[in-house]
């Protein structure tokens, strides 16, 4: 049987390691066409190539060290949502959505 303290460490390896990064950096090529066939624009994998090189830096450091450091940049990333007030959501919605009434630009009243 395997310690838990020994199999806690082990899963928090697991979850660190570099292995999805080489993967993507090695198809760059066909990525870069593929961004230029899709959006008119080469991609210089220049974030594959940065996952690659983060990964296998915190891969260097101390599991305690890696930890601190996935805890600091989640939470310096912001927030996928955006809060709005009644009147911001009903306006925000009325922006973008207008062209689906008729032409009358009579705005819905928000039910409050």
């Amino acid at each position: 049987m395997i310690p838990a303290a020994q199999e806690e460490a082990a899963a928090r390896n697991r979850r660190h390691l570099a292995l999805p990064a080489p993967n993507t950096s090695t198809l760059c090529g066909f990525v870069i066409m593929e961004q230029y066939y899709r959006y008119g624009h080469f991609d210089n994998c220049s974030g594959k190539w940065s996952s690659l090189f983060d990964c296998l830096t915190l891969k260097t450091k101390r599991p305690d060290e890696v930890e601190k450091i996935l805890q600091a940049r989640e939470k310096s990333k912001s927030h996928i949502w955006t809060y709005r007030t009644v009147e911001e959501a009903s306006e925000n919605w009325w922006r973008m959505y207008h062209h689906l009434f008729d032409k009358s630009n009579t705005k819905p009243k928000p039910d409050a």
